[in-house]
């Protein structure tokens, strides 16, 4: 794999060159996509001779400008490459898609690379490569793409907090993939069964957690059944069954760490520490505590339910009057909070009560001087203090403006002559205060885009057509507009 590696250091430089050293082998010369695919997937553990294949079928691609075989290859190569490189040819493999003008393909490449984005915990840029994929894949007839898009929005709407969503998507997934796509089935159900816990829906969740160990066992998927069975120890410890969540957890970790899944550790341990701090265990559960952290610092990943971590540190190392690790962990405690925020815009990161921004400065403050054995300082304190006011008056400021902004050219875009939307009188609704803010916002921006592209002329626009062009509903979509304009649409 090292070789292989290396070998990807140069392929960026390698397909730009007119001259490359790589000599396609005599052997096969003249083989075709199938036959080379085929030894690509052969020697997917094998990754030297599997690069002498690939490398062959990229420049087979690239020579006969086949722009679709092309797509295919950097696909092949962007899935053989350490995570690290996968968006370099993810790009690469959308612009190969592009050239082909093929919607299918677009859109698959659109879908893959915000796939991509989504691993690496980047939702909004994942978020609007699913939405073009989505656009490009509507206009095609391939069910397993269209629902390939469905599922891996739903995982974004779960990321993002809308789990009622995220479920009525994933239920779709499930009922769809159940008969010929394994894989896909089994994931689908295991998603829908982290939704139904994340509303507290449980004994749904172990339901739905039970199918999934004996799909998996069915379905020729063992791997899965870890999954699951995770997924059921964080259930167990909502139901306060605590050991037996220590049980179910402690069990599917080490399938999880071979599978260098981050993120289901993190969970793992935090809910293992969590079930201890429980059973009044606390010294048992710090190491756990501790795993989570530092998975924030070597992958610098984080979930709104794992702040809770750093709170229960802070607490228990101000119990035991460690001054240092007392700060480190307020310190950790606002690098989560932060990189939430830095993440994904459209999360919305709530600190706990006991640790909201103003009182952990005002307390690391008091902290910082204790340990370093300074005396109180007041003008520092009152810098902080105005720093905090400052920032926070200019992302009022700021959000107020971008709010105005949106107004204004919503306005201007809805007092154009529409022929799908007519003026009626206007009277007081109530219903858009039930949406979620985040979701209005995101309508308005697709209702401006859809304008300047004059997507109104199209007679054969109706309601549900343009709610299921924003991903959205009719209630919604119908909702935004009769409350901002004043308007609705003719049905």
């Amino acid at each position: 794999m090292k070789r292989f590696f290396i070998l990807l250091l140069f392929v960026p430089l390698w397909i730009q060159s007119q001259n490359t050293s790589f000599k396609v082998p005599d052997s096969i010369q003249n083989k075709d996509f199938v036959y080379l695919e085929d030894r690509i997937d052969q020697f997917k553990d094998d990754s030297t001779r599997a690069a002498i294949y690939l490398f062959t079928y990229i420049n087979k691609a690239k020579r006969e400008h086949n722009w679709q075989e092309l797509k295919n290859g950097y696909q092949n190569l962007m899935h053989l490459s350490p995570s690290s490189m996968r968006i370099i040819y993810a790009d690469s493999m959308v612009y190969a898609a592009k050239k082909a003008k093929d919607n299918a393909a677009i859109g698959s490449a659109f879908l893959t690379k915000g796939i991509v984005l989504f691993s690496n915990k980047k939702y909004k840029e994942a978020l609007d490569d699913y939405l073009i994929a989505n656009e490009y894949i509507a206009k095609t007839n391939d069910q397993y793409l269209i629902y390939k898009v469905k599922y891996n929005i739903a995982q974004l709407k779960n990321s993002m907090g809308f789990y009622d969503e995220a479920i009525s998507l994933l239920r779709e997934c499930v009922n769809y993939y159940k008969k010929n796509h394994d894989r896909a089935y089994l994931n689908s159900l295991h998603s829908l069964g982290l939704s139904y816990n994340k509303v507290g829906n449980y004994g749904l969740c172990s339901i739905t957690n039970e199918e999934g160990i004996k799909e998996s066992a069915k379905r020729a998927s063992p791997e899965m059944s870890a999954y699951f069975q995770h997924s059921e120890g964080v259930n167990q410890y909502f139901l306060h069954n605590y050991q037996k969540a220590i049980t179910n957890l402690k069990s599917t970790m080490p399938e999880i760490e071979s599978n260098n899944d981050f993120a289901n550790e993190a969970v793992g341990n935090f809910y293992i520490g969590k079930s201890y701090w429980e059973l009044k265990k606390h010294e048992t559960a710090i190491p756990y505590f501790k795993k989570v952290d530092q998975i924030l610092n070597s992958k610098q990943f984080i979930r709104r339910d794992l702040l809770e971590t750093f709170a229960l540190l802070i607490n228990y190392y101000k119990t035991k009057k460690e001054d240092k690790l007392h700060l480190y962990y307020i310190d950790q405690l606002l690098i989560a909070d932060h990189l939430l925020l830095e993440t994904n815009s459209y999360l919305v990161s709530k600190v706990s009560k006991e640790y909201d921004n103003k009182n952990i400065l005002i307390q690391k403050q008091k902290l910082e001087q204790q340990v370093n054995g300074q005396k109180s300082n007041n003008l520092i304190f009152i810098v902080l203090v105005t720093l905090i006011f400052l920032t926070l008056l200019f992302v009022s400021y700021r959000n107020f403006k971008i709010k105005s902004t949106y107004k204004k050219n919503y306005d201007a875009l809805m007092n154009k002559s529409i022929q799908p939307i007519k003026e009626i009188t206007p009277i007081q609704h109530a219903g858009i205060a039930d949406i979620n803010a985040v979701a209005v916002t995101e309508l308005i921006r697709q209702l401006e885009k859809w304008e300047q592209g004059k997507k109104f002329l199209d007679k054969e626009i109706t309601l549900v057509k343009l709610a299921a062009t924003f991903n959205s509903n009719t209630k919604y979509l119908s909702l935004v507009v009769y409350h901002h304009r004043h308007k609705k649409f003719v049905t």
